[in-house]
């Protein structure tokens, strides 16, 4: 006879429940990073009915801004560096001097909050933000944030003249109003293939 003992096996009826337990745990305790994107109204598509040619900017309405493969900033074939980008996007905006080479404004009749009517002139300056397909994400994404900072100054600006609050501090009306004085035109080309611009 031999003293050999039986193993005895292990109960893992339970493993299953402790594994699932785990799984549910590190689910709830986990944080995932969300994606977030650029805020940005698009305009509305235009009717079938508007020939293309409406849609042409003047020249001189036209603030071109290229980022190229190099990581420059170019504002209108000048290079500039991206911490005098909002004071240039604001002097050509604004045309404070009404020079004829700056953009044109129109008298536009603005609707207010309490049914008035407030007369503004309103800029009919336009950004153009272009790259070229080697640029870098980082430094477009810079450039747009200052281009959003110089419209956020400039309506800023026009709340304090106006409602002598930050922008910030008017209601959801008063805010549209400022908007319809001081619209987000910024306009978005695709991509330039270049080589070695």
């Amino acid at each position: 006879m031999s003293n050999k003992r039986e193993i005895q096996e292990i109960n893992a009826s339970s493993m299953a429940d402790i594994a699932f337990l785990l799984l549910i745990f590190f689910l709830v305790a986990t944080t995932m990073n969300v994606d977030t994107g650029i805020t940005r109204m698009l305009p509305p598509i235009p009717p079938e009915e508007q020939v293309s040619e409406d849609l042409k900017v003047k020249e001189r309405n036209l603030l071109p801004i290229l980022v190229n493969n190099n990581d420059q900033i170019m504002v209108m074939g000048v290079n500039m560096h991206i911490s005098q980008l909002t004071e240039s996007v604001k002097r050509f905006t604004i045309n404070a001097g009404n020079d004829e080479n700056m953009p044109e404004k129109e008298l536009k009749e603005i609707d207010m909050p309490d049914g008035s009517k407030w007369s503004q002139m309103v800029s009919k300056g336009v950004v153009s933000l272009q790259s070229t397909t080697g640029a870098s994400y980082d430094v477009y994404i810079q450039v747009q944030n200052e281009l959003a900072r110089a419209f956020s100054e400039m309506r800023n600006d026009v709340s304090h003249a106006k409602f002598g609050r930050d922008y910030k501090d008017l209601s959801k009306e008063e805010q549209e109003a400022i908007n319809d004085a001081v619209p987000l035109a910024i306009s978005e080309a695709e991509p330039r293939n270049v080589g070695g611009v």
